[in-house]
């Protein structure tokens, strides 16, 4: 673990701001341009950001272009109060406000709503998607169930594509980086008054950057074939785009969007057990599973992930009359995913597990928005329905995994000190088992068909105060399922110990099922008060709620497996906040300033069991309050700087009715973030002009599990870490091209994106090493009229 403290983190962001402030270009310039205006629809009508009394992070393409935000965790470094955690794009995790939404179990519900084009696709394994061509970025923070439903219980980050034009213009930008990096992406647009098309796409490879020694040829293996290295990239994505406006009042927007993933896979580094001439450090070479003469894990060829993605959504606006807009928002969404990886993280055939998950929605909701002079109304419907799977390879071989699992006690090591792999004497191993894996199979099934009805309703009282009291009704019927295929163990029969090698009971692939029906009202209250004409004062009270669990599992019964289901209980969060928005100097300057308190009952997180299931518990009560600041200001015609700030202290409240966990922060939030940057935009001739941005951001320590305890000796949390990213480039507006240099961790520092993992369940942590440098080139040319 890297020896990190937050001291350093402040000392280099103060050089850095000291720095930039210094720069003589400051004192030449003055400000006599504004920030442009930005518009969301957060509360499901067009607003300046300013008049939403909420927490919002807005952000346009170009900005987003401008700070070399390319990657949706990349968000994290610009956004206080957002946290999002990418092993891989089949495991995201989205944080806000420290509560982490990343289950990728059928059976349990998102917390983070993510939006697409305004249809909800938060299911963990689906919610993941390139990032290009984007009009418009947002993350509302603080509960949001009212206006987008049960998932935004504690937010939601909302992304809305470019739409088509008319007018003909195109874009093409090519890049290649180390790590034999290459990327290409793009768009052509156009079309007459009725009709208009767009066609984006992406595509981007690069090299894994954790070598992965296994099969490299020895004097055991003369023939080893070197496998992929670890964390390699392969993303394909294109999104095909109609608008159809066949007179002023109708707009109908069709677009289809398709992703390919086809990664090398996620370094799971065991933090006990170094590979062979290697050590346990995360960030250096990880020995790929399975015995010296074969690659194969699972029955394929080598580690990875495999993920598709399909999305269609039509929506509708309709301007029935001057005040009255209808709108319908169509949208289904699809996933197939299958993530091979090494539990255990070493050369041993110990944890050898995959995620097969599968996922279908379909959603529709129909609203109207009535604006008139005191009084706007929304109301209305939505159906969402979704059907999912997750299936849990599981492999060993079982004379490994007696000497590998240290709860069995065998007296020998798992992994000798010249990295050979520790096997049980013959006499345990008997018929198939010595040259067959034990295997197993867990799965989880979800059903869901959520119906709600809402209605918002906000008033001016005066031309300064206008409140809002809005409220959703929202029922919903799911069913779970669960089935395991666990045969008995050989060797455990041998030794006189019949039974599964997992505490697992067989259910011989039958499917357990449960089915129950919930239902719950959600409201808001919002007061904005207009201070004068450059200032909003807002505050909110919301309720959030994250749905039950119905948790089936197996046990045993007189007969054999029987069903074992738990509820657990919705999780509910009610948020006060106030807060402060405004403008100074001719909107040369903006910020936004708030401090909230949220109280949580029935708080859910997310464990693991000795089998290395996913399942969610109840840790009784937790409270969080916080502080969130924005500011953004032009300096002179070329320089636009932005500086976050966020304190976060979120914990299970320390009961004694919250059983182990009282007391623990939540995991994966800071308690502090820092971020700042600055782009610029300098012409050098009449022609061509120097452009760039460099990004500070930086955090407090943090902890990947709940227990907020080592493992097996080994601490699974990190220490503060601050991250600088930076481009600089050449941009002739005459020719409409440019040329940048980019970087990312510049500093190459040495960081974790989780700790713990499968292998921690089983006394066995291992270490997710985060990006080291990535640098690169871009060349961009636009055309159009």
């Amino acid at each position: 673990m890297n020896n990190k403290t937050f001291t350093p983190v402040f000392n280099q962001l103060s050089l850095l701001i000291a720095a930039l402030l210094g720069t003589p270009v400051f004192a030449q310039q003055t400000p006599d341009k504004e920030i442009e205006q930005i518009t969301v629809t957060a509360q499901k009508r067009v607003q300046s950001i300013q008049d939403v009394p909420a927490s919002i992070s807005a952000y346009n393409g170009d900005f987003l272009e401008s700070m070399g935000v390319g990657e949706l965790d990349m968000l994290s470094e610009i956004t206080p109060g957002l946290v999002i955690q990418e092993q891989s794009p089949n495991n995201p995790g989205f944080v806000i406000r420290g509560i982490t939404s990343d289950s990728g179990s059928a059976q349990a519900a998102p917390r983070v709503s993510i939006y697409y084009n305004g249809a909800d696709i938060s299911r963990s394994r689906g919610s993941y998607f390139e990032m290009f061509d984007i009009e418009r970025i947002e993350v509302v923070k603080g509960p949001q169930a009212t206006l987008f439903g049960t998932a935004a219980s504690v937010g939601a980050l909302s992304v809305i594509t470019n739409k088509p034009e008319e007018d003909f213009s195109s874009s093409i930008t090519l890049g290649l980086g180390n790590f034999a990096a290459k990327q290409a992406k793009g768009y052509v647009t156009g079309g007459n008054e009725t009709l208009q098309g767009r066609f984006a796409f992406s595509y981007r490879q690069r090299d894994g950057f954790i070598e992965n020694k296994a099969g490299d040829a020895d004097s055991q293996n003369p023939n080893g074939t070197h496998q992929e290295d670890m964390h390699g990239i392969e993303r394909t994505a294109f999104r095909a785009s109609l608008r159809f406006t066949p007179n002023e009042s109708i707009t109908a927007d069709l677009t289809l969007t398709h992703e390919e993933n086809d990664d090398t896979g996620t370094s799971f580094k065991n933090g006990i057990y170094a590979p062979t001439g290697g050590d346990t450090s995360p960030y250096t070479f990880v020995e790929m599973s399975g015995s010296p003469y074969s690659a194969e894990v699972l029955g394929s060829d080598k580690l990875g992930v495999k993920r598709e993605t399909d999305d269609i959504n039509l929506t509708v606006n309709w301007d029935l009359s001057e005040n009255l807009m209808f709108t319908s928002i169509t949208a289904t969404r699809s996933f197939d995913s299958l993530e091979i990886f090494d539990g255990d993280g070493t050369q041993a055939w110990f944890l050898e597990f995959a995620e097969d998950a599968e996922g279908d929605q379909f959603s529709q909701e129909f609203r109207l928005l009535h604006t008139s002079d005191k009084l706007t109304t929304i109301a209305g419907i939505s159906y969402f329905t979704e059907d999912g799977n997750q299936g849990v390879p599981f492999s060993t071989e079982e004379s490994i995994y007696l000497n590998c699992l240290s709860a069995l006690g065998t007296g020998l090591p798992c992994i000798n000190g010249d990295g050979s792999v520790n096997i049980l004497t013959p006499a345990l191993t008997v018929g198939a088992a010595s040259e067959l894996p034990y295997s197993a199979l867990f799965s989880n099934f979800g059903e869901s068909d959520t119906f709600s009805v809402f209605a918002d309703f906000t008033y001016s009282v005066s031309d300064n105060l206008e409140l809002t009291a809005g409220l959703r009704y929202v029922t919903e019927d799911k069913t779970s399922g669960y089935s395991a295929v666990s045969p008995d163990s050989v060797i455990l029969t041998n030794v006189g110990a019949p039974g599964p090698l997992l505490p697992v009971v067989d259910t011989n692939g039958e499917k357990f099922e449960a089915s129950d029906t919930f239902n719950d009202w959600l409201p808001r209250f919002n007061i904005l008060y207009n201070l004068n004409k450059n200032t909003n004062l807002y505050a909110t009270i919301s309720k959030g709620r994250r749905s039950e669990v119905l948790d089936v599992s197996s046990q045993a019964g007189e007969n054999g497996a029987i069903a074992d289901v738990t509820l657990v209980p919705a999780e509910i969060i009610w948020n006060y906040e106030t807060g402060v928005k405004g403008q100074a100097l001719d909107r040369s300057i903006t910020y936004s300033a708030s401090i909230f308190y949220q109280d949580y009952s029935d708080f859910q997180v997310t464990q693991q069991d000795d089998a290395g299931n996913f399942f969610t518990a109840n840790a009784g009560s937790a409270t969080n309050i916080g502080v969130e600041t924005e500011l953004r200001a032009l300096l002179g015609d070329y320089f636009d700087v932005f500086a976050n700030f966020a304190y976060i202290d979120a914990e299970i409240d320390d009961d004694s009715d919250n059983g182990d966990l009282a007391g623990n922060r939540f995991r994966l939030q800071p308690e502090v973030t820092v971020s700042t940057g600055i782009s610029y935009n300098q012409p050098l001739t009449d022609n061509l002009s120097l452009t760039g941005s460099l990004v500070y951001s930086c955090r407090s320590d943090i902890f990947f599990e709940p227990a907020n305890a080592p493992i097996s000796g080994l601490d699974i949390s990190e220490d503060a870490i601050s991250l600088v990213n930076a481009r600089v480039g050449i941009a002739n507006e005459t020719n409409s091209w440019s040329v940048s240099l980019f970087v990312s961790n510049l500093f190459d520092k040495e960081y974790l994106v989780d700790a713990g993992n499968t292998g921690g369940s089983f006394g066995n942590p291992t270490f997710v090493a985060g990006p080291p440098r990535f640098v690169g080139i871009e060349f961009n040319m636009a055309f159009g009229d």
